[in-house]
């Protein structure tokens, strides 16, 4: 099926943009602010939780650590601040990810950039990248719906760019829940690189139909010739 592949739906931190660790850090200042430090007794749960649920929208981890709404909200608002102040600016590329887009794009696929940060963060990463028209379409939980695992960041892809089924869009990402979400929408390659937060066998638990060393080598995966 990977002849036919119309829509290739590529994560963004750890897929196609160098985290180096922001993301947890980020999640580190944020348990801070909701009254989590890392010598209380429940941090190494709450951790836990954190690098387990990577690739989910990041207000509904907080959502499922926080019974209180305000406090969930405080938490998410404190990881936006942190993960634009540490690493938006020091923001690049993975080695090979710009190439890889554009090579898509040469085989005649669109090409969607996921995310579960919000808007802002979104925006602003892709603008310091200047990625901000290097894509066919941009997603983040708040234009589909519901994040990852859910399916709705992947079928809103499908419906806004036309794709004539499911069944003709590729996933990448380096998180279980980034292969999940790409299983649940139907597609027919779910792609896991191991460039980001989780390893091979956490990937393939997940539903991983290939594990690539980085998006790299998703062109030659989808077009051999």
């Amino acid at each position: 099926m990977s002849a036919g592949i119309e829509l290739v739906v590529l994560d963004l931190a750890g897929t196609t943009v160098r985290d180096d660790g922001a993301v947890e850090a980020a999640f580190a200042e944020a348990l801070e602010t909701a009254g989590v430090p890392a010598d209380s007794p429940e941090r190494a749960e709450v951790d836990a939780y954190v690098r387990d649920t990577m690739g989910q929208s990041k207000i509904e981890v907080f959502r499922a650590l926080f019974a209180e709404d305000d406090v969930a909200e405080q938490a998410n608002l404190a990881f936006e601040k942190a993960f634009a102040a540490h690493a938006i600016e020091a923001a690049e590329p993975l080695p090979g990810a710009a190439e890889a887009i554009d090579k898509l794009q040469a085989q005649g696929r669109k090409v969607c950039l996921s995310t579960g940060f919000s808007a802002e963060t979104r925006d602003a990463l892709l603008a310091r990248l200047g990625w901000t028209e290097v894509a066919d379409l941009v997603m983040c939980p708040s234009d589909a719906g519901r994040g990852r695992p859910f399916p709705d960041l992947v079928l809103t892809a499908v419906l806004r760019l036309g794709i004539s089924d499911v069944r003709a869009v590729a996933v990448a990402g380096d998180t279980g829940f980034d292969m999940l979400t790409g299983r649940r929408a139907g597609a027919s390659v779910v792609a896991g690189v191991l460039t980001g937060a989780h390893n091979e066998a956490v990937l393939r638990a997940h539903g991983a139909t290939h594990v690539l060393g980085s998006v790299a080598e998703l062109p030659a995966l989808l077009d051999p010739r």
